[in-house]
Order: structure tokens, then C-alpha cells, then sequence
């Protein structure tokens, strides 16, 4: 299996207050945490979904020296979620090596590194199915997908990537996992300092 891994980073962080992607997590930024633990998963390509007037977390970008041929803008982030998802898609068509691709929130540092390791596992031992974590029954990011069925996203009808799965003619296949961080956004300042709780724990 060769992944590629689209990291999602175009939302607004109304509730937040100040953009989550810059927060300070592990003596970095949030974004700077997800791109480090998904180049020690072995990703083979990283791609941001940025918001076009999002210059704070290009700058930061520019700072973690993330090349810009890897970064995709979303023109209308207010669409949400999948519209950002749809323009990865784009990016994934020209990724011909990359056999599959995780779709992963920008919010969810706190999700545990062997978490992602063992959803990877599970992917690369069922590589014809979508794959996800599930914790107490339901499913969570990140989503992996072979690329094919990634590909199918650029044209899809679906409003969102649950009716995506469901209607998408590929298998989805769950993982059940005991990492209570995969329950959790970081939408408001109580859900960051949760966060660092749960990955301050042993």
C-alpha cells in the first residue's frame, strides 16, 4: 500500500476564536503535529486543504517549508466539509503512485499515533475495502479509500462523505478502537484543553 493523506484545514474556527491549525500542540502548531506524524507513518504524499484567504496557516506553512505544489485551496470553504474533500480529489488525479488515500481532519491532533498505525494496518490488509476507525460503534476519521474510489469523489452527487460511503459500491470496513480522542473535534477552547489531556495521558 502507498498512501497519500489529505489533511483537512479550510474551515473557519468560528467557535475556536483563533485558527486551530495554529494552536500549539507539542511544541509546534497543530498543523505542523499532523504533517510530522503522518511523515513518521510513512505517507508517501501529504496534501492541506486550505481556505484561499487562510494566509495565517499559508505562512505557517512556509515556515514547516511544506511545498506549495501540495497544497489545495477550496474557493467556497462555506460549502463545508466534502466541498474541501471534492477538491483533494482533484489533487489525487495527479498522484499516480499513490494506491490509497486517508482523509484525515485537521482538528484531531490528539488522535493516538498508534491509533493511525493500526487503522494503516487494517487498510493494507483489506486494500480492496474503505476503511475507518470505529469507536464504540461508530465510525470516525480518518477514512482511507483506495484511490480509485478517492478518485470518484472529484464527480459525486453525494452532500456528504457518509452518503458518499454509502452509495460509493465499495466495501466499508471497520476497525473498533479504544482511543477516546477519535470522538473528539477541536471546535471550541474546552475541546483544545481536552484534547491535551488526552494526549497527556499515558
Amino acid at each position: 500500500m502507498k498512501l497519500g493523506v489529505v489533511i483537512l484545514a479550510a474551515g473557519a474556527s468560528s467557535r475556536m476564536g483563533r485558527p486551530k491549525l495554529l494552536l500549539p500542540w507539542g511544541g509546534i502548531t497543530v498543523i505542523g503535529h499532523l504533517l510530522r506524524q503522518w511523515q513518521t507513518l510513512g505517507a508517501r504524499r501529504i496534501a492541506v486543504v486550505c481556505a484561499v484567504a487562510n494566509t495565517a496557516l499559508t505562512d505557517e506553512l512556509d515556515q514547516l517549508g511544506f511545498p506549495p505544489a501540495n497544497r489545495v485551496f477550496n474557493p467556497q470553504p462555506e460549502r463545508g466539509m466534502f466541498s474541501s474533500i471534492q477538491c483533494a480529489a482533484n489533487w489525487s488525479a495527479r498522484q499516480p503512485d499513490i494506491t490509497h488515500l486517508a482523509i484525515t481532519l485537521g482538528d484531531q491532533p490528539q488522535v493516538r499515533l498508534e491509533t493511525l498505525r493500526r487503522l494503516i494496518g487494517f487498510a493494507a490488509a483489506h486494500p480492496a475495502s474503505i476503511c475507518q476507525p470505529s469507536h464504540k460503534g461508530r465510525g470516525r476519521h480518518p477514512v482511507i479509500l483506495p484511490a480509485d474510489a478517492f478518485l470518484r469523489l472529484k464527480d459525486s452527487q453525494a452532500t456528504n462523505l457518509k452518503e458518499f460511503l454509502g452509495a460509493s459500491g465499495y466495501s466499508v470496513d471497520r476497525c473498533e478502537m479504544d482511543d477516546p480522542g477519535l470522538d473528539l473535534d477541536l471546535d471550541e477552547p474546552a475541546d483544545y484543553a481536552r484534547a491535551l489531556s488526552l494526549a497527556n495521558q499515558p
